[in-house]
């Protein structure tokens, strides 16, 4: 029997949600929710579905057993739990949510349903980077000591001006750190583990926006180690994602989502530095050409549904991020250091 779901959202990341979903075996795309008729018209015309910019009529559609949250970042909330009232499943777009209190509303609203939620963090199933895991878990790198993570990219002036959203506080949160450096949150913290202390600063250094361009951070880990956070969409004309992680063991670098260097004490049989890199230019774009990151995601929650398991990142670890995004910027605007309770809800 085929899978039925729903898009919440008629911009890029709504186009990247169909083709996803569609290069799945006996998935279709059931319905699509948008405010803009132009492109609800385009994307049902090229990946099928029926178009509704009346959001109430959208949920009622059937059949239809999930939804695909591709919205603002701080409609999540209202839209996931609107799903949830009606018995669907929700998967939503990094981040969770704008804040923590809204994203609790989220969790408590889908386990009072009985549905699965999932949150979109396509980087955690790419090949280098559950390597690089792989290798922490295994103890390769020894007590983790420090961790460098970049993510100088850029985004031209247009990509806010032609927006209604990105660039607010009302439906983006933020700004480079919330929206852009999300991934390497989430990512640092699937490495790493908790975040207990932070110390920042943020700037709009070069966007007409109300929000920052430009984020820097210094991240104290459960474990020890420290880290440091680089985040911004104004630098010129955008570089490649760089982490690098250094432990007593040795030092692993990870660029474009693949391992460039594994200087190790103990270097692992077989490696090599030949792997593809990733072919999203996120550093330059927002428009995700390769999908097939987003296509695991999405098996991996149709498999959770039908197998009543956790997805590779349920609505709790989506909160973590979003916990030390939150006291980021607390810690930028109080110029003092700022500690963190990782993954502390009221939900706990």
């Amino acid at each position: 029997m085929a899978t039925h779901i729903g898009l919440i959202g008629g911009g890029n990341i709504s186009d990247t949600h169909a083709r996803a979903a569609r290069a799945i075996p006996e998935v279709e795309i059931a319905a699509i929710y948008g405010t803009n008729p132009d492109k609800l018209a385009m994307l049902c015309r090229e990946h099928g579905g029926r178009p509704y910019q009346d959001f109430e009529a959208f949920l009622a559609h059937r059949p239809m057993g999930l939804v695909a949250i591709g919205s603002p970042s701080g409609l999540h909330a209202a839209h996931g739990i609107a799903a949830a009232q009606r018995g669907l499943h929700v998967l939503t777009e990094k981040p969770i949510e704008i804040n923590t209190t809204r994203a609790d509303a989220l969790i408590e609203a889908t386990q009072r349903h009985g549905v699965k939620l999932g949150v979109i963090f396509q980087d955690r199933v790419k090949p280098g980077i559950r390597q690089l895991n792989d290798w922490i878990s295994a103890g390769l790198i020894g007590k983790p000591l420090l961790a460098d993570a970049r993510v100088k990219w850029y985004r031209p002036p247009d990509y806010y001006s032609q927006s209604r959203w990105r660039g607010t506080l009302a439906l983006d949160g933020g700004g480079a750190l919330i929206n852009q450096a999300i991934h390497t949150v989430d990512l640092l913290l699937w490495l790493l583990g908790d975040v207990v202390r932070v110390r920042s600063r943020t700037a709009t250094a070069l966007h007409k926006i109300e929000v920052e361009d430009t984020a820097l951070a210094i991240l104290e880990f459960s474990s020890g180690a420290l880290g440091v956070l680089q985040a911004t969409t104004a630098a010129y004309p955008g570089y490649p994602r760089r982490l690098e992680l250094t432990g007593s063991e040795g030092t692993v670098i990870l660029e474009h989502d693949r391992i460039v260097a594994a200087n190790l004490r103990n270097p692992p049989p077989g490696f090599s530095e030949g792997a593809a890199p990733d072919e999203n230019q996120s550093a330059t774009s927002p428009v995700v050409s390769d999908v097939r990151g987003h296509q695991t995601i999405f098996e991996d929650f149709l498999q959770a549904i039908e197998n009543n398991t956790l997805p590779v990142c349920d609505g709790r670890d989506g909160r973590r991020s979003i916990a030390i995004v939150e006291a980021i910027y607390r810690a930028a605007h109080n110029s003092v250091s700022e500690s963190v309770v990782q993954g502390s809800s009221e939900l706990a």
